[in-house]
């Protein structure tokens, strides 16, 4: 990551750190409401997913969208892509035409500022990171998560030092500012659902603020999107045709 990246998500760590004192891992029934429609509606939502997954190559790399990511993206030579349908704010409504039950939810559930799909190619590693700023917690939806055979997810999400196991229609709200990364066990490729949900009850300096960034970052998308021909509709991005390591995958349905 670029050095004034990594400053700058410092910054912010040091500033929230000191007046959040959440715990990593929250009740989604608390503090997301609108959780349960989207665990409703997961089947739903694999489909969509996976009818994308039938052309992945097409679907941006996370460092493609985010050079600063290159450390957590290209670190392996495996991919991790992101098909992303609304971003701080920003609905990508090219994307959004390909997904209509998700994107049916994000209209009625105004809380959640960011949404992606996310894939992760066989045995994928996500080394151990931290994410930017604390105005925002992460809810994590499987679709679509190999088994092993134990009968357990095959991908286990390491927060905090704690391991989680995430399958098929089950979900987790958390804190994604604690240390943590993904490891993906299996030769089959993993499919789940992001979502960042504006965290409510902060000290009211510290809403202004989130408010601020969450903004500035909105306005950045609109940006990256003008200057790099909208680089969230990936059936135009022909510099990522070709190769994928997702292959003639065998997704779990």
């Amino acid at each position: 990551m670029s050095r004034l990246y990594e400053r700058l998500t410092g910054a912010l760590h040091a500033i929230y750190d000191r007046r959040v004192f959440d715990p990593p891992i929250l009740d989604a029934r608390l503090r997301f409401a609108d959780q349960s429609r989207f665990v409703a509606a997961w089947a739903e939502l694999r489909d969509e997913a996976l009818k994308l997954a039938e052309d992945l190559s097409r679907i941006p790399r996370f460092h493609e969208l985010m050079a600063e990511q290159a450390d957590i993206s290209a670190n392996d030579q495996r991919d991790w892509r992101m098909f992303v349908l609304k971003a701080y704010g920003v609905d990508i409504k090219s994307n959004q035409a390909r997904c209509p039950c998700l994107a049916a939810l994000l209209q009625e559930c105004p809380e959640v500022i960011s949404a992606t799909l996310s894939f992760l190619a066989p045995y994928k590693h996500i080394p151990e990171h931290r994410g930017p700023f604390r105005g925002v917690l992460r809810f994590y939806l499987g679709l679509s998560v190999p088994c092993d055979k134990r009968g357990r997810p095959d991908t286990e999400l390491l927060i905090d030092g704690s391991s989680f196991r995430i399958g098929d229609g089950e979900c987790l709200l958390w804190d994604d500012t604690y240390p943590h990364e993904v490891r993906h066990h299996s030769a089959r490729p993993r499919v789940a659902l992001l979502l960042d949900v504006r965290r409510r009850s902060l000290p009211p300096g510290l809403t202004l603020l989130s408010g601020a960034l969450i903004r500035l970052a909105g306005w950045s998308v609109r940006w990256r999107r003008l200057a790099r021909h909208d680089p969230f509709a990936p059936v135009q991005a022909t510099s990522r045709r070709g190769n994928t390591q997702f292959g003639r995958a065998k997704w779990q349905v």
